[in-house]
């Protein structure tokens, strides 16, 4: 965006987490509206926790799925497959595999409640969100952390400090009791324009369809 571009501007609010397979397909979706609508947005990433109880070691991701919504391994296996599709066809990769593992993502939540006090919040969410999906790496792990740090061009030491200090760890349960607070159980949640909530990733069409509605209503 230049100081000369005159495209109308929604400010669209996700909350979310980064080992939600749904979080970016929405966003891809999103992404995809946005551009056919020829509509910035201003994105603001929330936090939330799938599994704020997750241990330091994590879980296998299959026997996870199982065993927290009562699926049968081919059913698990189905899931994964649809994802990798829906994700081809947005152009997103899904490396999904044996020793894929759901891990705790409150060291990252920290991280991305310091991003976007740098005014890098969305490109750490996207490269946190390749390297758990795409490069299937442990995004508890301080160095995969550090990693999408600076590839998100932040500051490595910067990121190492405000994760040792804790100093976001409040913040950031401050803003998950927010959504929380305001019926929010399932993510991806976006909000468009401060008043339209979509649950789900809820496809391209949908979205442009509210990105009119935002844009009628601000002329």
């Amino acid at each position: 965006m230049t100081s000369t571009d005159t495209r109308p501007i929604v400010q669209i609010d996700i909350v979310s987490d980064v080992v939600c397979p749904w979080c970016i397909v929405g966003f891809r979706q999103l992404d995809e509206a946005l551009q056919q609508q020829d509509v910035l947005a201003r994105l603001r990433w929330h936090p939330f926790e799938l599994n704020p109880s997750m241990p330091p070691a994590g879980q296998n991701l299959r026997e996870h799925i199982m065993e927290k919504y009562g699926s049968t391994s081919e059913q698990s296996q189905q899931a994964r497959d649809r994802l990798t599709s829906i994700g081809a066809e947005l152009g997103y990769t899904f490396n999904f595999n044996d020793d894929s593992r759901m891990v705790n993502t409150f060291s990252a939540h920290q991280l991305l409640d310091w991003a976007e006090e740098q005014g890098r919040q969305h490109p750490l969410k996207l490269a946190l969100f390749d390297a758990y999906f795409t490069q299937q790496h442990d995004v508890s792990d301080v160095d995969v952390l550090l990693a999408a740090v600076r590839s998100a061009g932040l500051d490595e030491n910067l990121a190492r400090q405000a994760l040792e200090s804790g100093q976001h760890a409040a913040p950031v349960r401050e803003k998950q009791q927010f959504w929380t607070s305001k019926g929010i159980s399932g993510v991806p949640s976006m909000v468009f324009g401060g008043k339209y909530l979509l649950t789900g990733a809820q496809g391209t069409e949908t979205y442009a369809q509210v990105l009119q509605r935002c844009l009628s209503e601000a002329a």
